[in-house]
Protein backbone atom coordinates (compact mmCIF):
# COMPACT_ATOMS: atom_id res chain seq x y z
CA UNK A 1 0.00 0.00 0.00
CA UNK A 2 1.38 3.37 -1.30
CA UNK A 3 2.12 6.10 1.73
CA UNK A 4 2.91 9.83 1.12
CA UNK A 5 6.33 10.86 2.13
CA UNK A 6 5.50 13.97 1.77
CA UNK A 7 4.13 16.89 4.05
CA UNK A 8 0.71 18.40 4.01
CA UNK A 9 1.99 21.14 1.98
CA UNK A 10 2.73 19.07 -0.88
CA UNK A 11 -0.40 18.21 -2.90
CA UNK A 12 0.33 14.95 -3.34
CA UNK A 13 -2.14 11.89 -2.55
CA UNK A 14 -4.96 12.77 0.40
CA UNK A 15 -3.57 16.26 0.98
CA UNK A 16 -6.66 17.28 1.53
CA UNK A 17 -7.29 15.31 4.44
CA UNK A 18 -3.84 15.59 5.80
CA UNK A 19 -4.44 19.33 5.88
CA UNK A 20 -7.74 18.98 8.05
CA UNK A 21 -6.38 16.19 9.82
CA UNK A 22 -3.51 18.36 10.82
CA UNK A 23 -5.60 21.01 11.90
CA UNK A 24 -7.91 19.53 14.06
CA UNK A 25 -5.51 17.72 16.24
CA UNK A 26 -6.12 14.24 15.15
CA UNK A 27 -3.33 12.02 14.51
CA UNK A 28 -2.21 11.84 10.54
CA UNK A 29 -2.34 7.79 10.49
CA UNK A 30 -5.81 7.46 12.45
CA UNK A 31 -8.53 5.32 10.79
CA UNK A 32 -11.35 6.79 9.54
CA UNK A 33 -14.78 7.06 11.95
CA UNK A 34 -16.70 5.62 8.58
CA UNK A 35 -14.27 2.91 7.87
CA UNK A 36 -15.10 2.21 11.89
CA UNK A 37 -18.48 1.92 11.72
CA UNK A 38 -17.87 -0.06 8.52
CA UNK A 39 -16.28 -2.61 10.56
CA UNK A 40 -18.42 -2.84 13.72
CA UNK A 41 -21.59 -2.53 11.79
CA UNK A 42 -20.40 -5.68 9.23
CA UNK A 43 -20.65 -7.98 12.38
CA UNK A 44 -23.04 -11.02 12.72
CA UNK A 45 -25.23 -9.98 15.37
CA UNK A 46 -27.16 -13.06 17.01
CA UNK A 47 -31.18 -12.41 16.95
CA UNK A 48 -33.09 -13.63 20.22
CA UNK A 49 -34.94 -17.01 19.36
CA UNK A 50 -38.77 -17.24 20.28
CA UNK A 51 -39.97 -20.07 21.87
CA UNK A 52 -43.71 -19.73 22.10
CA UNK A 53 -43.58 -17.24 19.01
CA UNK A 54 -44.30 -14.48 20.53
CA UNK A 55 -42.86 -11.15 20.48
CA UNK A 56 -41.08 -9.95 23.40
CA UNK A 57 -39.79 -7.08 25.50
CA UNK A 58 -35.78 -6.91 25.29
CA UNK A 59 -35.59 -9.79 22.10
CA UNK A 60 -33.26 -8.51 19.38
CA UNK A 61 -35.02 -8.83 16.03
CA UNK A 62 -34.64 -7.52 12.57
CA UNK A 63 -37.77 -5.24 11.10
CA UNK A 64 -37.84 -6.56 7.23
CA UNK A 65 -40.36 -4.87 4.66
CA UNK A 66 -41.94 -8.22 2.87
CA UNK A 67 -41.32 -8.80 -0.54
CA UNK A 68 -44.35 -7.02 -2.66
CA UNK A 69 -44.47 -6.09 -6.27
CA UNK A 70 -44.30 -2.69 -6.89
CA UNK A 71 -46.89 -1.09 -9.21
CA UNK A 72 -45.92 3.01 -9.22
CA UNK A 73 -42.49 2.45 -10.75
CA UNK A 74 -40.84 0.02 -13.38
CA UNK A 75 -37.78 0.29 -11.03
CA UNK A 76 -37.34 -0.76 -8.27
CA UNK A 77 -35.52 -3.02 -4.93
CA UNK A 78 -36.92 -6.47 -5.36
CA UNK A 79 -36.64 -9.04 -2.25
CA UNK A 80 -37.24 -8.84 1.38
CA UNK A 81 -35.85 -5.33 2.65
CA UNK A 82 -34.40 -4.76 6.05
CA UNK A 83 -34.29 -1.69 8.02
CA UNK A 84 -30.53 -0.09 8.46
CA UNK A 85 -29.00 2.19 10.34
CA UNK A 86 -26.74 4.65 7.71
CA UNK A 87 -24.93 7.12 8.72
CA UNK A 88 -24.22 10.39 6.47
CA UNK A 89 -21.11 9.81 4.93
CA UNK A 90 -19.50 13.45 4.99
CA UNK A 91 -20.79 13.70 8.49
CA UNK A 92 -18.72 10.96 9.35
CA UNK A 93 -15.78 12.22 7.85
CA UNK A 94 -15.62 15.16 9.48
CA UNK A 95 -16.61 13.81 12.66
CA UNK A 96 -14.30 11.32 14.86
CA UNK A 97 -18.03 10.00 16.49
CA UNK A 98 -21.36 8.86 15.13
CA UNK A 99 -23.50 12.29 14.29
CA UNK A 100 -26.85 12.16 15.76
CA UNK A 101 -29.18 12.11 14.25
CA UNK A 102 -28.38 9.15 12.47
CA UNK A 103 -30.07 8.03 9.05
CA UNK A 104 -31.89 4.79 7.56
CA UNK A 105 -32.59 2.97 4.84
CA UNK A 106 -33.63 -0.29 3.53
CA UNK A 107 -31.32 -2.58 2.55
CA UNK A 108 -31.41 -6.05 0.33
CA UNK A 109 -30.00 -8.38 3.31
CA UNK A 110 -31.38 -10.83 5.39
CA UNK A 111 -28.30 -11.61 7.62
CA UNK A 112 -28.31 -9.91 11.10
CA UNK A 113 -25.60 -7.43 11.94
CA UNK A 114 -24.61 -4.51 13.87
CA UNK A 115 -26.13 -2.03 11.26
CA UNK A 116 -29.83 -3.73 11.29
CA UNK A 117 -30.47 -5.72 14.10
CA UNK A 118 -33.12 -3.62 16.79
CA UNK A 119 -33.89 -4.60 20.32
CA UNK A 120 -37.44 -4.17 21.52
CA UNK A 121 -37.40 -1.84 24.52
CA UNK A 122 -40.08 -0.91 27.29
CA UNK A 123 -42.04 2.20 26.79
CA UNK A 124 -44.22 2.41 30.01
CA UNK A 125 -43.30 0.53 32.61
CA UNK A 126 -43.53 -2.77 30.98
CA UNK A 127 -41.28 -5.57 32.21
CA UNK A 128 -38.30 -7.07 30.72
CA UNK A 129 -39.51 -10.15 28.73
CA UNK A 130 -43.54 -9.80 29.16
CA UNK A 131 -44.78 -10.54 26.03
CA UNK A 132 -45.53 -7.70 23.78
CA UNK A 133 -48.82 -7.07 22.79
CA UNK A 134 -51.03 -4.95 19.80
CA UNK A 135 -51.81 -1.29 20.66
CA UNK A 136 -49.16 -1.39 23.37
CA UNK A 137 -46.57 0.89 22.97
CA UNK A 138 -42.59 -0.06 22.52
CA UNK A 139 -39.19 1.30 21.24
CA UNK A 140 -36.81 0.17 19.06
CA UNK A 141 -33.11 0.84 20.25
CA UNK A 142 -29.90 0.09 18.02
CA UNK A 143 -26.73 -0.20 18.82
CA UNK A 144 -25.03 -0.41 15.67
CA UNK A 145 -22.05 -2.95 16.45
CA UNK A 146 -20.99 -0.26 19.55
CA UNK A 147 -21.41 -1.51 22.77
CA UNK A 148 -21.27 2.02 24.66
CA UNK A 149 -24.32 3.98 23.53
CA UNK A 150 -28.11 2.92 22.51
CA UNK A 151 -30.03 5.13 19.68
CA UNK A 152 -33.61 5.25 19.70
CA UNK A 153 -35.95 4.93 16.55
CA UNK A 154 -37.55 8.12 15.90
CA UNK A 155 -39.94 10.56 13.87
CA UNK A 156 -42.01 14.10 14.14
CA UNK A 157 -43.62 16.30 12.03
CA UNK A 158 -42.72 17.47 8.74
CA UNK A 159 -41.69 21.01 8.39
CA UNK A 160 -39.82 22.69 5.68
CA UNK A 161 -36.45 22.51 7.08
CA UNK A 162 -36.95 18.78 7.96
CA UNK A 163 -38.51 16.30 5.13
CA UNK A 164 -37.14 12.97 3.94
CA UNK A 165 -34.23 13.25 0.93
CA UNK A 166 -36.21 12.29 -1.64
CA UNK A 167 -40.07 11.76 -1.14
CA UNK A 168 -40.39 14.90 1.14
CA UNK A 169 -42.37 13.26 3.27
CA UNK A 170 -42.22 12.74 7.43
CA UNK A 171 -38.60 11.61 8.61
CA UNK A 172 -37.76 8.93 9.98
CA UNK A 173 -33.90 8.96 12.06
CA UNK A 174 -32.08 7.59 14.77
CA UNK A 175 -31.72 9.85 17.98
CA UNK A 176 -30.17 9.24 21.60
CA UNK A 177 -32.61 11.69 23.20
CA UNK A 178 -35.62 9.28 25.56
CA UNK A 179 -39.02 10.89 24.46
CA UNK A 180 -42.42 10.42 23.15
CA UNK A 181 -41.75 10.86 19.59
CA UNK A 182 -39.51 7.45 20.33
CA UNK A 183 -42.77 5.19 20.90
CA UNK A 184 -44.56 3.00 18.05
CA UNK A 185 -47.46 1.28 18.47
CA UNK A 186 -47.75 -2.49 16.10
CA UNK A 187 -51.42 -2.71 14.56
CA UNK A 188 -53.14 -5.65 12.56
CA UNK A 189 -53.12 -4.70 9.00
CA UNK A 190 -56.98 -5.95 8.24
CA UNK A 191 -58.80 -2.42 8.93
CA UNK A 192 -61.99 -4.74 9.65
CA UNK A 193 -60.49 -6.93 12.51
CA UNK A 194 -58.06 -4.81 13.81
CA UNK A 195 -60.09 -3.58 16.70
CA UNK A 196 -61.03 -7.04 16.94
CA UNK A 197 -56.97 -8.32 17.77
CA UNK A 198 -56.71 -5.58 20.33
CA UNK A 199 -57.52 -8.21 22.79
CA UNK A 200 -58.64 -11.30 20.54
CA UNK A 201 -56.38 -14.21 19.57
CA UNK A 202 -53.07 -13.95 18.14
CA UNK A 203 -53.75 -14.61 13.63
CA UNK A 204 -52.60 -17.85 13.05
CA UNK A 205 -50.66 -19.27 9.60
CA UNK A 206 -52.32 -20.98 7.07
CA UNK A 207 -49.73 -23.62 7.35
CA UNK A 208 -51.71 -24.50 10.94
CA UNK A 209 -54.91 -26.98 10.53
CA UNK A 210 -57.95 -25.40 11.89
CA UNK A 211 -58.12 -27.85 14.92
CA UNK A 212 -54.63 -26.07 15.71
CA UNK A 213 -56.51 -22.75 15.40
CA UNK A 214 -58.89 -23.91 17.69
CA UNK A 215 -56.91 -24.77 20.48
CA UNK A 216 -54.73 -21.93 19.69
CA UNK A 217 -57.81 -19.86 20.35
CA UNK A 218 -58.91 -21.41 23.84
CA UNK A 219 -55.46 -21.53 25.32
CA UNK A 220 -53.43 -17.98 23.47
CA UNK A 221 -54.67 -14.00 24.58
CA UNK A 222 -53.58 -11.23 21.88
CA UNK A 223 -50.14 -11.70 21.88
CA UNK A 224 -47.80 -10.43 18.69
CA UNK A 225 -46.94 -13.53 17.24
CA UNK A 226 -43.45 -13.22 15.66
CA UNK A 227 -42.55 -13.13 11.73
CA UNK A 228 -46.46 -12.03 10.91
CA UNK A 229 -47.22 -8.79 8.62
CA UNK A 230 -47.57 -6.33 11.04
CA UNK A 231 -47.96 -2.37 10.83
CA UNK A 232 -46.07 -0.06 12.66
CA UNK A 233 -47.53 3.37 13.43
CA UNK A 234 -45.47 6.52 15.26
CA UNK A 235 -47.53 7.24 18.58
CA UNK A 236 -47.46 10.95 18.07
CA UNK A 237 -47.85 11.42 14.35
CA UNK A 238 -50.02 8.56 13.72
CA UNK A 239 -48.14 7.92 10.20
CA UNK A 240 -47.30 4.39 9.29
CA UNK A 241 -43.18 3.23 9.13
CA UNK A 242 -42.67 2.20 5.01
CA UNK A 243 -40.02 1.67 2.67
CA UNK A 244 -39.72 3.35 -1.09
CA UNK A 245 -38.67 0.53 -2.90
CA UNK A 246 -38.49 3.14 -6.35
CA UNK A 247 -36.83 5.95 -4.14
CA UNK A 248 -33.01 4.93 -3.93
CA UNK A 249 -30.38 6.37 -1.46
CA UNK A 250 -26.50 6.14 -2.41
CA UNK A 251 -24.94 5.02 0.49
CA UNK A 252 -21.53 4.01 1.82
CA UNK A 253 -23.38 0.29 1.63
CA UNK A 254 -24.51 0.59 -2.02
CA UNK A 255 -27.72 1.45 -3.58
CA UNK A 256 -30.77 1.28 -0.56
CA UNK A 257 -34.20 2.27 -0.53
CA UNK A 258 -35.32 5.51 1.54
CA UNK A 259 -37.49 5.03 4.74
CA UNK A 260 -40.40 7.64 5.94
CA UNK A 261 -43.66 7.86 8.07
CA UNK A 262 -46.37 8.08 5.66
CA UNK A 263 -49.21 6.11 5.29
CA UNK A 264 -50.64 5.08 2.28
CA UNK A 265 -54.38 3.75 1.40
CA UNK A 266 -55.79 2.63 -1.28
CA UNK A 267 -59.43 2.94 -3.04
CA UNK A 268 -60.82 0.83 0.30
CA UNK A 269 -58.98 3.03 2.96
CA UNK A 270 -56.56 -0.28 3.56
CA UNK A 271 -53.04 -0.04 3.69
CA UNK A 272 -50.81 -0.81 1.19
CA UNK A 273 -48.00 -3.48 1.23
CA UNK A 274 -45.22 -1.00 1.50
CA UNK A 275 -46.78 -0.10 4.84
CA UNK A 276 -46.48 -4.25 5.89
CA UNK A 277 -43.41 -4.95 8.18
CA UNK A 278 -42.05 -8.11 9.72
CA UNK A 279 -40.52 -8.60 13.47
CA UNK A 280 -38.00 -11.43 12.46
CA UNK A 281 -36.29 -13.13 15.05
CA UNK A 282 -34.01 -15.94 15.35
CA UNK A 283 -34.02 -19.75 14.52
CA UNK A 284 -32.88 -22.51 16.73
CA UNK A 285 -30.62 -23.87 14.09
CA UNK A 286 -26.75 -23.68 13.42
CA UNK A 287 -27.03 -23.99 10.14
CA UNK A 288 -29.89 -20.95 9.94
CA UNK A 289 -29.61 -17.05 10.80
CA UNK A 290 -33.35 -16.05 10.98
CA UNK A 291 -37.03 -17.29 10.74
CA UNK A 292 -36.80 -16.03 6.65
CA UNK A 293 -34.34 -18.68 6.15
CA UNK A 294 -36.78 -21.81 7.08
CA UNK A 295 -38.47 -23.48 4.16
CA UNK A 296 -41.88 -22.00 3.51
CA UNK A 297 -44.83 -24.87 3.99
CA UNK A 298 -46.87 -25.94 1.03
CA UNK A 299 -49.68 -23.82 0.07
CA UNK A 300 -53.71 -24.57 1.02
CA UNK A 301 -54.03 -24.83 -2.75
CA UNK A 302 -51.17 -27.49 -2.99
CA UNK A 303 -52.74 -29.46 -0.46
CA UNK A 304 -56.02 -29.52 -1.60
CA UNK A 305 -54.80 -30.73 -5.04
CA UNK A 306 -52.80 -33.39 -3.37
CA UNK A 307 -55.31 -34.40 -1.42
CA UNK A 308 -57.77 -34.78 -4.76
CA UNK A 309 -55.17 -36.46 -6.36
CA UNK A 310 -54.45 -39.08 -3.63
CA UNK A 311 -58.08 -39.64 -3.53
CA UNK A 312 -58.55 -40.00 -7.42
CA UNK A 313 -55.93 -42.81 -7.04
CA UNK A 314 -57.09 -44.52 -4.38
CA UNK A 315 -60.90 -44.02 -3.86
CA UNK A 316 -60.72 -45.84 -0.71
CA UNK A 317 -58.65 -43.62 1.22
CA UNK A 318 -60.58 -41.20 2.14
CA UNK A 319 -63.40 -43.90 3.85
CA UNK A 320 -61.12 -44.83 6.17
CA UNK A 321 -62.29 -44.02 9.82
CA UNK A 322 -58.47 -43.70 11.11
CA UNK A 323 -57.62 -41.53 8.67
CA UNK A 324 -56.12 -37.85 10.08
CA UNK A 325 -57.94 -35.13 8.98
CA UNK A 326 -55.75 -32.52 9.54
CA UNK A 327 -52.24 -32.66 10.59
CA UNK A 328 -50.92 -29.72 12.35
CA UNK A 329 -48.04 -28.19 11.10
CA UNK A 330 -46.71 -25.62 14.04
CA UNK A 331 -43.52 -27.50 15.24
CA UNK A 332 -40.32 -26.22 13.40
CA UNK A 333 -37.85 -28.53 11.70
CA UNK A 334 -35.15 -28.55 14.17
Amino acid sequence: MAQNLYGPRVRIGNWNEDVYLEESGAPLNSLCSLETYRLEASVQMQLSVSEDGYIHYGDKVMLVSPDHPETEADLFLRGDLSLCMTPDEIKAHLSNELEVPCGLSAAQTKIPVGRNTFTILCAAGEVIGQVLRYGQNFRLGITGGFDDRMLYLSSDHRTLLKSSKRSWLQEVSLTHEDSYLNCWQAAFPHPQLRLEYEGSPVPVSAAVCADAVKWLRSRCKAFLHANTKILITHCHTNRGLVAHRHLFLRTYFGKEAEVAAHTYLDSHRVEKPKNHWMLVTGVPRKDLSTMLDLPKPPAEDTRALEQVREQASDPGAGDTPDAPSCVPQCALPM
